[in-house]
């Protein structure tokens, strides 16, 4: 099956590194059980986009069957590593597939800017998802270990990683070392370019709207006017036919005329 790589695919493929990279680090160190709880939690998110990925591919193919002889990898790649160890060699299978579609990092770029709008979104989708992953991980290695920190369990340091990189803010966590606010910084400079770049994305809809509509008035008016020279060129040869024959018919009595006269013409000089 011939993969057609889209902006949407390259983000898929950059969660799938990732989640591999994760399940790598699972399995070759030992990892605090908050830590792995963590991970796990990413890989649920992770997963969710898996699926929209396999309904994607499933509703674009015109035969769902032909399709299926290949998209059963990317259904089982859906499934959490916790509920099915399995599925983390269809997730490398997954990587190497799309890695096979991708030639070069030129084609990469020709994908982000051939449609800038789609190019930045997936973009940005994928650095909020990367953003919150580590600065999630991170801010659980550095803070957990200190007694006065309030982030101190996976759930803590997920909800502390949304709330910062969407800039809100409610402040019911917080860093207390110097690490873990030089981290924090970082996480909000990156939220506030990252969401200043998806209301750019939804601005370019409604661009691309008004712009579509003037490109269909545009089109129309440029077909009304092919029709209207169409119509012109028909009846200025229409218009020269009626004259062509008015002149012929208007030749005929003087022909005649002189035809008769020609006739009469030897009489006389006889």
């Amino acid at each position: 099956m011939k993969e057609r790589v889209t902006p949407f695919q390259l983000f898929i493929l950059v969660l799938s590194i990732y989640v591999i990279s994760a399940m790598a680090a699972s399995l070759l160190l030992t990892l605090p059980p908050e830590l792995n709880r963590l991970l796990q939690y990413m890989d649920y998110i992770v997963c969710f986009f898996f699926f929209i990925d396999f309904c994607q591919r499933f509703m674009r193919a015109e035969s769902k069957l032909a399709y299926m002889r290949w998209g059963w990898i990317d259904l089982l790649a859906c499934i959490p590593a916790g509920l099915f160890q399995g599925a983390r060699m269809f997730r490398v299978v997954q990587v190497l597939r799309v890695l096979r579609a991708v030639k070069s990092m030129e084609m990469i770029w020709r994908l982000l800017f051939r449609n800038r709008a789609e190019g930045v979104f997936a973009s940005a989708a994928t650095a909020t998802v990367l953003l919150v992953a580590f600065g999630a991980i991170t801010m659980l290695m550095v803070e957990s270990p200190n007694p006065a920190s309030p982030i101190e369990t996976a759930e803590d340091a997920l909800w502390w990683a949304i709330v910062t990189v969407t800039t809100v803010g409610y402040g019911d966590y917080y860093p207390v070392t110097t690490l873990g606010r030089v981290v924090a910084v970082l996480l909000m400079i990156g939220g506030v370019g990252l969401f200043g770049s998806f209301a750019a994305y939804i601005s370019s809809i409604f661009i691309a709207d008004d712009s579509e509509r003037e490109s269909r008035e545009a089109r129309a008016q440029r077909d009304m006017t092919r029709a209207l020279h169409h119509q012109i060129r028909e009846l200025t040869d229409e218009v020269r036919e009626l004259r062509k024959r008015l002149d012929q018919m208007h030749d005929a009595p003087t022909r005649s005329s002189l035809t008769s006269e020609e006739e009469k013409r030897p009489d006389r000089d006889s």
